[in-house]
């Protein structure tokens, strides 16, 4: 299983940590110990002292492809659900700064986390798809597909242009406005249009 990531996918996001807004999709990937398995607490890694939340909308690969164009796309996505991008802030930036990969940032173990699977309907799809994150009760971040950049489709298209998609891998759309630090004993909650899709404890 592979699970790729889209960076700076929202223009506000981007703006919010200084960004430059990209002119094509910002591909990276997370190997698959990187998934928090269902019902586990996640606990802070020691080598962070800014631990960020990121949620984002999540897609199920369903059916192998390369180079994907045109507009059954999507065909080959079968399931979408919330998740969250564990981002290592202080680590990124040192690797930013030094011109580095941020896998030491993105990619440890547990960094990934998945919500419950809805069906990707043609419904779903044809329209805004609403999203929010809540960190111990408040809503943080509040998403909508239509301020992505770079849309699902889009996001497909540009990720089978450099890699093969097998059922069962996973894509991590991009984070929108609001993402914040992490503390002991946070509680997460993630919603897909309305439904609670996950809970998430930090380890105290």
């Amino acid at each position: 299983m592979s699970i790729f990531c889209i960076g700076r996918n929202y223009v506000e996001h981007a703006k919010e940590l200084g960004n430059e807004i990209p002119t094509s999709p910002v591909i990276f990937m997370k190997p698959t110990g990187a998934l928090l398995p269902q019902g586990a607490e996640f606990e802070i890694p020691s080598f962070t002292q800014d631990l960020h939340f990121e949620g984002e909308l999540v897609l199920r690969v369903s059916k192998g492809g390369k180079n994907l164009q045109g507009a059954d796309v999507l065909s080959h996505c079968d399931a979408i659900t919330v998740g969250i991008d564990f981002t290592a802030r202080d680590v990124q930036n040192e690797l930013k700064k030094k011109g580095l990969p941020w896998e030491k940032a993105k990619a440890f173990d547990g960094s990934a986390v998945l919500g419950a699977w809805q069906t990707l309907t043609p419904s779903i799809v044809e329209n805004p798809i609403h999203f929010e994150l809540h960190k111990n009760g408040q809503a943080v971040q509040v998403g909508d597909s239509s301020l992505m950049i770079f849309t699902l489709p889009v996001i497909l298209e540009s990720i089978t242009e450099y890699f093969s998609i097998h059922p069962g891998d996973l894509i991590y759309t991009g984070t929108p406005v609001g993402v914040g630090p992490t503390a002991k004993g946070d509680h997460f909650e993630g919603f897909f249009e309305g439904t609670s899709v996950f809970t998430l404890k930090v380890k105290a």
